[in-house]
């Protein structure tokens, strides 16, 4: 033993130094070429996170410009590299002089009004090379304001990185191009997304998903990253990764589409024998999302996550995983099965087989093609299933990354890339001649033509104008508005007005609309969604309110919904259900007349709003009412019609408060107890997991999303809000685990406080619970929700007259449990309900039959507190 006091001084600078070294540790890889560009600035900047930004005024990296000098302007941000841009009208490139090998590219984008550029105008093609990774891309129409686009790139042998941006071109309007700042950054020759020899030895080739049995991702290809996330832990920041600068999103709740639990623990020493330990941050392994222990539950259920991708693509998809239970270190301890994209991955996954110990991270790759089936969007989904015959019935994942990788072009573009209008297109200069005398007789022949196409449409005008004598419905005029030409979706064109039933559905022309709206004047309009404006319209010589839905031309909801909704909508008629009364298809506008509902959406009364609170009764009413529309679409026709988009903000309310479902343009017909196979559609918060595990659709898809509405009734909670804490987010799981522990009382609206009647709120509850039911099997069928419901309501009218009979109070159902028993048994076993007016309330027996319900008891207790007398009714 030391004497360690002779060793005072040299211990206390070693302490020193080594709380130096803990503060600027080395990351674990050092990139050889680490550029970060700040573009439209001169001279150097920091960031926030204290790395080094050079401007490109001046320096070595100075863009080569092919006509006009570029412009550079300055945004309303300070933040390093969105404060400057580097705007042009011309073609201009990036020349970046770098080692040979892998690089990361990262393309920095802050959508702003810059000085002497019109927003809208941001389209254009960036090329890497011969790489293709962004066309006709437009950085306005983004849904963030910030946002940066990476790509994996290699660069051959004495060969430099460039990188160009072309504008849109056309005749008649400027497009420019944009950037605020490059960042270019050496990536590992080994191990990394690339198949390296050393991967080869290693075994580590990507198994190719239902395909051939391995993949190679050849130097030849360029990758872009579309997800990645730290699935159990919290988001990561560039310096904080392995030496790459990779920015790592949280995974917990955004895409997991199934409940689990977050084992974690910040302070695992890691064994890195089986990977470099570069591949991912300490902090991606140190925590996880596993299943659980319910060993009956999880061998019914997955593990599972939804991420949407373009289709048409392959895709790698990289799985983390580190086995963090110390409990866990034998093999077959804890085996599941990994499904990528509904296809067997991995028919046996053993995380400690794979390391050969716990607390020792691994990776395995896959690659998955998403095929282009006529749909531009696809939800790419990871389902991980315990095997029944392990010791553990569970499943463990710690961190996700998903690249699209390029075709045989080059392409990373995909069909998603909104381009400038169609009538903005640049006309096919190379299709013209350059002598003077091809060029004179294709004037002659375009004038000739021309003057032959005058007379025709003049006679045909004179025509239409004759059929005003007969109304809107005339043949003729039917006729010539479907027979124009659309220029945004050709769907629509090839319709003739006889595939619509036009005694119930009227066409508007883009006049009569604009007269309607007063020419779309913004102070008519009462909604906006991701599909456009809504505005309040005025029809029939202002006789008649209606309501307008204008569609963005950029807008996902393309010429299928607009024609699946005027479609579904023309045949359908129900007091539940919001009525179409015409259409617009002019000009290359998409617009949908329908009913006025002068109440709006049911959301907008729930949360986010200064009007009054509706009332338990009213709320249950709408529930009630949209629970109607919804099983008329069920039963209505031979097959089911699905609605797929059951959400508060698609249940509007007319000036009595009767609630009818709106938007049809994800409707799809079902088949009678049979699932249809379809890619996923909806709204997050409101999706059936079943159905995005499985890709089939049943009417039970709806029944879970009006489960979510029923928890929104009587939480006034979003379905899903991203400002609370990840276990509440998602309010289905949220509410489903407070009731699972008691303590849903805790989550309702506050308004409601003592006027929920206990009877009611236990049916009320039960119902949304299997409503919400993770497997379609377990939920009842949309008659049954109605019924329930309208005997909720009924309960509720019961115990209000009662109380109004014995002056006493509806019970509240603030529950005080005091032996930690589930919510409802003091409902149901004599426990004192609290009640927030000093009544004292006790159960009597009062029992009330229902088919498919255990009896319920209602029990209504009146205190004349001058006396101190009880006076009990059922």
């Amino acid at each position: 033993m030391k004497n360690h006091s002779t060793l005072t001084p040299f211990f206390f600078l070693f302490f020193i130094f080594h709380h130096i070294t803990v503060a600027t540790s080395t990351p674990p890889y050092i990139a050889v070429d680490n550029i970060n560009l700040d573009c439209g600035s001169f001279g150097n900047s920091k960031a926030t996170d204290e790395r080094d930004w050079i401007g490109d005024i001046g320096s070595k990296y100075g863009p080569i410009e092919e006509n006009n000098k570029p412009n550079s302007s300055e945004a309303s941000v300070e933040s390093i590299p969105y404060s400057t841009a580097r705007l042009s009208y011309s073609q201009f490139t990036y020349v970046f002089p770098v080692t040979p090998g892998p690089k990361f590219v990262r393309l920095y984008f802050y959508s702003a009004a810059y000085s002497g550029f019109t927003k809208s105008k941001d389209f254009f093609t960036v090329k890497a090379g011969s790489f293709t990774l962004l066309r006709n891309f437009s950085a306005s129409i983004h849904t963030e304001k910030y946002f940066v686009r990476e790509f994996c790139i290699n660069v051959e042998k004495n060969k430099k990185l460039n990188l160009t941006f072309i504008p849109f071109t056309s005749g008649s309007i400027s497009y420019y191009a944009f950037i605020n700042g490059i960042e270019v950054v050496s990536m590992p020759m080994d191990y990394m997304y690339y198949t390296s020899s050393s991967s080869i030895i290693e075994g580590k080739v990507p198994v190719y998903v239902g395909q051939a049995p391995q993949f190679y991702v050849n130097y030849s290809m360029a990758l872009e990253m579309v997800y990645r996330l730290n699935i159990g832990g919290s988001s990561i920041l560039p310096v904080q990764d392995s030496g790459m600068f990779r920015q790592w999103s949280e995974g917990r709740t955004d895409y997991l589409l199934s409940d689990g639990v977050n084992p974690r623990d910040p302070s695992l020493k890691l064994k890195y024998s089986k990977i470099p330990k570069y591949i991912a941050p300490d902090t991606v392994y140190q925590s996880a999302a596993s299943m659980g222990p319910n060993r009956t539950r999880n061998s019914m259920s997955n593990l599972t996550w939804g991420l949407p991708v373009e289709t048409g693509f392959n895709y790698l998809v990289r799985l983390h995983f580190c086995e963090i239970e110390p409990l866990i270190h034998v093999s077959g301890t804890r085996e599941f099965t990994i499904y990528i994209d509904y296809q067997l991955a991995e028919e046996t996954a053993d995380v400690i087989l794979w390391a050969d110990d716990n607390d020792t991270p691994y990776y395995k790759d896959y690659v998955v093609m998403i095929q282009n089936k006529g749909e531009d969007s696809h939800t790419l989904a990871i389902d991980l299933h315990p095997r029944t015959d392990a010791t553990l019935r569970d499943a463990i994942l710690n961190g996700v990354e998903v690249f699209k990788l390029s075709d045989l072009s080059g392409n990373l573009a995909g069909l998603n890339m909104v381009p400038p209008p169609m009538d903005q297109q640049p006309a096919l200069a190379a299709n013209k001649s350059n002598t003077k005398k091809t060029r004179f007789i294709a004037i002659g022949s375009s004038v000739g033509f021309l003057v032959v196409a005058a007379l025709v449409c003049f006679k045909v005008l004179c025509k239409l104008k004759k059929t005003e004598l007969y109304g809107s419905y005339h043949p003729l005029a039917k006729w010539w508005r479907w027979s124009r030409p659309d220029p945004y979706k050709r769907e629509f064109s090839r319709r003739t007005a006889s595939s619509l039933p036009g005694e119930l559905c009227r066409y508007f022309s883009l006049n009569e609309i604009k007269t309607a709206t007063n020419n779309f004047n913004e102070d008519l309009i009462v909604g906006v969604g991701g599909f456009g404006n809504v505005y309040k319209g005025l029809i029939e010589q202002g006789n008649i309110t209606v309501a307008i839905k204008r569609m963005k031309q950029e807008s996902r909801q393309g010429a299928h919904e607009f024609m699946t909704e005027i479609e579904m909508l023309s045949k359908l008629r129900h007091v539940h259900l919001v009525s179409l009364i015409g259409y617009c298809n002019d000009e290359g506008e998409m617009i949908l007349v329908y009913e006025y509902m002068a109440n709006g959406t049911l959301g907008h009364h729930l949360y986010d709003t200064p009007n009054d609170p509706l009332t338990w009764k009213q709320r249950l009413q709408i529930c009630i009412g949209a629970a109607r529309g919804l099983h008329y679409l069920h039963t209505c026709t031979k097959h089911p019609i699905i609605h797929r988009d059951v959400k508060t903000t698609n249940i509007l309310l007319d000036e009595k408060w009767v609630s009818k479902v709106s938007d049809f343009g994800l409707s799809k017909m079902g088949l009678d107890n049979t699932a249809v196979s379809t890619l996923v559609k909806g709204t997050w918060g409101y999706l059936d997991p079943d159905y995005v595990r499985r890709q089939q659709l049943t009417e039970k898809s709806d029944v879970y999303s009006f489960g979510v509405v029923m928890f929104e009734v009587l939480c006034a909670r979003k379905a899903l809000n991203q400002g609370l804490q990840e276990e509440e987010r998602n309010l289905a799981c949220w509410a489903r685990k407070c009731i699972k522990r008691g303590t849903i009382s805790e989550i309702i609206d506050p308004y409601l406080m003592n006027k929920i009647a206990a009877g009611c709120f236990k049916v009320y509850v039960e119902l949304a619970k299997s409503c919400v039911s993770d497997h379609g099997i377990e939920r009842p069928k949309m008659n049954d929700v109605m019924e329930k419901l309208e005997f909720a309501l009924e309960l509720q009218e019961y115990a209000e007259a009662t109380t109004k009979d014995t002056d006493s109070e509806v019970v509240s159902f603030r529950v005080a449990t005091t032996n930690g028993a589930p919510w409802y048994n003091s409902i149901y076993h004599g426990q004192m309900l609290e009640s927030t007016s000093g009544t004292e309330l006790s159960t009597i027996s009062t029992e009330l039959s229902y088919p498919g319900l255990d009896s319920v008891t209602i029990s209504i207790t009146s205190r004349d507190d001058s006396s101190g007398t009880k006076n009990n009714s059922s």
